[in-house]
């Protein structure tokens, strides 16, 4: 067990501490990047698990499709809630000692969904298997204190890629055992692989002192997780309930209302779990809204995708493809991420992560483009889609360079959480947009009302408008500090001194 290292009062006020990269990470700084980047693609795989039992949860739980619905909902709620708070525990008290922690939900909640035999454990087990994604922006932070300068930029950006990777592959994979095997044996594996990922980071992660001193923010935590709760509820049951209804409306309104206290509390207290005066600034507050808007485009094409991919041909327009045919056809595109990952990191070593970041929005605006000619096939969908999940790659690379080069060493991990949320909103927002869009847009085959072709392309182009934006958002971006940290650099920007 490591002390903590001499510390120091920065210009924000608070302690932070110094110290050395661990020496025995500079051994095997591989070893660590294959590690955290599996125990990406393994939390990203928990939200996509179900996604081919949706049509059979009630049967299976004994309840409404309503109500079955709430296993997905629930990951992304627990999700949203966790993570800021596991991001500011992990500055506080080391970050391999929580990326340890999240893998004990995620076993739990797998363990619990496999022998479930009705809704309220089925939920409660999603929900814990959703505290499991602080793994991704855990894993990014570690990599700053644990790699060597040449390493950073690369490796960044293969873990951010993890979560498309997980997701793609997440769906043909769990069709492929719910059509030839028990639907339980999906989370008898999650719990294994998650086992498996927790031995390994034990093993081949090494601790650093923790980066900061202080106390844990709890009405912080509470506070934002209740907005989230509150503001992602509202956006993804809005459909279902009505978006004039009073709960949908009560909803919106008191994440707003509960946000704003928020932000009041945290610009007064001493250890906020979120530095709202470093999230407000130019680079991490541009940063989190091209990904609020990057998010929004990256979803959608999955969302639209895959039915697209499942409708029967007599449409005219569906492709007529099988749950595990549509997620081998959507597959590549999610491994995609991988491949331009370390196109990305040298982009951003030779001209800064917000070239990369616009460059990354500008070629998924190029494959929303695309549908308008390729929709009608299924190798035409299978290009759009990989150049879409391209550009996703090259912008979700650059994030976090830019980001952890405006914040203090000591709050990488609440920093890159807080990020990860905001990719979180986004994608909240695209499945509501395109929901109204595609409910509105359709069609009827045998008195059955299907989502139309002009729905689908009407999604597409919404999403591409998504992406423009999130590019000229980052054109406000500044260049040279968070050029350099993505070279590998050690650069960090104090937080302005509190009043």
């Amino acid at each position: 067990m490591h002390s903590p290292a001499a510390g120091r009062r920065g210009q924000d006020g608070r302690h932070h501490v110094d110290h050395p990269k661990h020496a025995a990470a500079a051994g095997r700084p591989g070893g660590i990047v294959a590690v955290l980047a599996v125990a990406g693609v393994v939390a990203a795989l928990m939200q996509t698990l179900v996604v081919p039992l949706i049509g059979e949860l009630p049967e299976l739980l004994h309840t409404s499709a309503a109500n079955a619905s709430w296993a997905v909902t629930a990951t992304l709620l627990a999700g949203a809630v966790a993570v800021p708070s596991t991001g500011r525990l992990a500055d506080l008290h080391g970050k391999r000692r929580m990326l340890l922690a999240c893998t004990v939900p995620l076993i739990a909640g797998s363990v619990l969904c496999a022998v479930a035999g009705s809704l309220t454990p089925m939920i409660v087990g999603r929900g814990l298997q959703g505290m499991g994604m602080g793994i991704v922006p855990l894993g990014i932070s570690a990599m700053r204190d644990l790699l060597p300068p040449e390493r950073l930029g690369s490796s960044i950006a293969l873990m951010s890629s993890s979560l498309g990777i997980g997701g793609a592959l997440g769906l043909p994979l769990a069709a492929a055992v719910a059509e030839n095997a028990s639907w339980r044996v999906l989370f008898w594996g999650a719990a294994g692989l998650s086992v498996l990922i927790a031995a390994l980071i034990w093993w081949m992660v090494p601790a650093v002192p923790r980066q900061a001193a202080g106390r844990f923010d709890v009405p912080g935590a509470v506070g934002l997780g209740a907005g989230l709760v509150c503001l992602l509820l509202g956006v993804s049951k809005g459909a279902d309930w009505g978006w004039t209804s009073g709960t949908t409306l009560g909803l919106l309104g008191a994440a707003v209302a509960v946000l704003l206290v928020w932000g009041w509390w945290e610009l007064r207290t001493g250890d906020p779990l979120v530095d709202l005066r470093v999230t407000a600034g130019r680079q991490v507050g541009l940063t989190n809204a091209a990904s609020v808007l990057v998010g929004f485009a990256m979803y959608a094409q999955s969302l639209i995708v895959i039915q697209l991919l499942q409708l029967p041909k007599a449409t005219g327009y569906g492709l007529g493809q099988s749950m595990l045919a549509a997620g081998m056809w959507m597959a590549p595109a999610g491994l995609m991420m991988m491949a331009v990952s370390p196109l990305g990191a040298r982009l951003s070593q030779a001209r800064g992560p917000k070239v990369t970041l616009c460059a990354g929005s500008l070629v998924i605006a190029l494959g929303y483009g695309m549908s308008i000619g390729l929709l009608g096939s299924t190798w035409g969908v299978l290009a759009l889609t990989c150049v879409i999940n391209a550009g996703v790659g090259l912008a979700y690379g650059a994030m976090p360079a830019l980001i952890m080069s405006a914040v203090p060493l000591s709050e990488t991990g609440a920093a890159n959480s807080f990020n990860t949320v905001m990719r979180s909103v986004g994608t909240s927002v695209s499945a509501a947009v395109v929901g109204v869009v595609l409910a509105q847009l359709t069609t009827d085959l045998g008195g059955h009302a299907l989502p139309s072709e002009n729905g689908f392309h009407a999604g597409m182009l919404i999403a591409g408008a998504g992406a423009l934006a999130g590019a000229l958002v980052t054109l406000g971006l500044p260049g040279g500090k968070a050029r350099r940290a993505a070279a590998g650099g050690d650069v960090k920007a104090e937080a302005p001194a509190r009043t």
